[in-house]
């Protein structure tokens, strides 16, 4: 395989740092828009519309992690079949489950309003929003495999640009629908559905090579031994995002018993945690490229360049990121917040962000290592064992500690993923042996 320097490692990771930038710019315009309309019953239901489907999309999140450590593998090896081959079975899981959420719409809608009732207003309104967006489900769903087998081939410059695409668009007809042509909230989910579709046509085009010269023949894509393997993979990541997701999930629940105040101060501080995700992300994405066409390639000196290479620029980002957030949290704080009761539990508890990147990036920096090596079944255990040291740790420091045991417990969570996945990281090594 190719040497791996460090700006091959910037060259994967810097498009998609900047694609993740650009992800809370779209929403927040979305709600600028229907804000103009100057009632609060379409911010709410263009927000809580938005909420339901991430939730549903989510669930298939393990089609961008898994395409990508399979994928990257087989181009380690030089097997163009099976690089075609691995973005047509992710293409057919995300066509199928794309129609599922279709055909299945009025009963999940109805569980997902059960579950966080509205108001009669907004919840029609939401209606309309959701029956609008639910048929961009299966271009939605693809944009997880075709990102995936995108950066399996470092081709990160063209997430970014199927990013800035979907993005730039969807801002246009935010205008032109809502402001210009008065559609409301209708215009904001027609608007996205447009996004959507379109940017799932140029990533395709992108694409364009999988499709080429007959790669993709059906006796390739329906291969027994390997709809094994992704099955497999794509099943351990989904258990695994399943217990992360918990966690945090539970984080929050255990924050409202805390008091309104707490629970959004916590609020708050979560979104440092959304920052240092997206700012890392490039970087456990340009590990699970290169250690994936390491393996593939059964280079061990391969994959301890990109494992360490990679950690190196995680843990400069996770140093930067601390340092940043020390420096600016009252400008951060404030921009978030005018509740004066707020931002001072906010700044009370600000020191668990400042170290929440050194004390995680282990664990997101491993992610990615396993991703690439297509070691999901560590993970997954890794992932049930930091989840049960979690839950003991809620245990021990909450009734103590209060809010304060609440953050340290999940610095907890992620300190225990760092350090069960690293001692496993010899697996990776093996693995590349051959």
């Amino acid at each position: 395989m190719a040497e791996i320097t460090h700006a091959r490692v910037l060259r994967i990771a810097a498009p998609i740092v900047i694609s993740n930038a650009t992800v809370p710019i779209l929403g927040a315009v979305d709600t600028g828009v229907v804000g103009q309309l100057g009632e609060a019953a379409p911010i709410g239901a263009v927000g809580m519309g938005a909420v339901i489907l991430a939730s549903l999309y989510w669930i298939f999140g393990f089609l961008r992690m898994g395409t990508t450590g399979l994928v990257a593998q087989a181009h380690g090896t030089g097997d163009a079949t099976e690089v075609s081959a691995g973005l047509m079975r992710a293409l057919i899981i995300a066509g199928a489950a794309g129609l599922a959420l279709i055909v299945l719409q009025l009963p999940l809608f109805a569980a997902a309003f059960w579950l966080s009732p509205a108001s009669p207003e907004v919840e029609a309104l939401t209606r309309d929003y959701l029956t609008i967006r639910i048929w961009g489900a299966p271009a939605t769903i693809a944009l997880y495999a075709l990102t995936g087998w995108l950066i399996a081939l470092e081709r990160t410059r063209a997430v970014l640009a199927v990013q800035l695409c979907m993005n730039g668009l969807n801002v246009a007809l935010d205008l032109l629908f809502v402001l210009g042509l008065g559609w409301g909230v209708q215009g904001v989910a027609v608007a996205t559905l447009i996004a959507e579709l379109s940017g799932v046509a140029l990533a395709l085009w992108l694409a364009r090579a999988a499709f080429a010269d007959g790669l993709w023949r059906a006796r390739s894509i329906f291969d027994r031994v390997r709809l094994a393997t992704m099955a497999r993979v794509n099943g351990d990541i989904m258990i695994r995002s399943v217990l992360l997701q918990a966690s945090f999930t539970s984080f929050l629940f255990l924050g409202a018993g805390q008091g309104d105040v707490q629970l959004a101060a916590n609020q708050v501080l979560l979104q440092f945690l959304s920052i240092t995700a997206f700012a890392l992300d490039g970087f456990a994405f340009a590990a699970e490229s290169l250690v994936g066409q390491a393996v593939g390639a059964k280079s061990l000196r391969g994959l301890r360049r990109a494992s360490i290479m990679t950690s190196q620029w995680g843990l400069g980002g996770a140093i930067l990121l601390g340092l940043g957030f020390f420096i600016g949290e009252p400008w951060i704080i404030d921009l978030m917040t005018t509740a004066e009761p707020v931002r001072e539990s906010a700044r009370h508890y600000l020191p668990w962000m400042i170290i929440a990147p050194l004390i995680g990036i282990a664990s997101w920096m491993l992610d990615g290592i396993f991703i690439g090596a297509t070691l999901t079944r560590e993970m997954r255990n890794a992932m049930i064992l930091s989840v049960a040291v979690y839950v003991l740790a809620l245990l021990v420091f909450v009734p103590v500690l209060g809010n304060h045991g609440l953050w340290a417990a999940l610095m907890v969570l992620n300190a225990t993923r760092g350090v069960v996945m690293g001692r496993l990281y010899p697996r990776a090594e093996a693995k590349a042996a051959g």
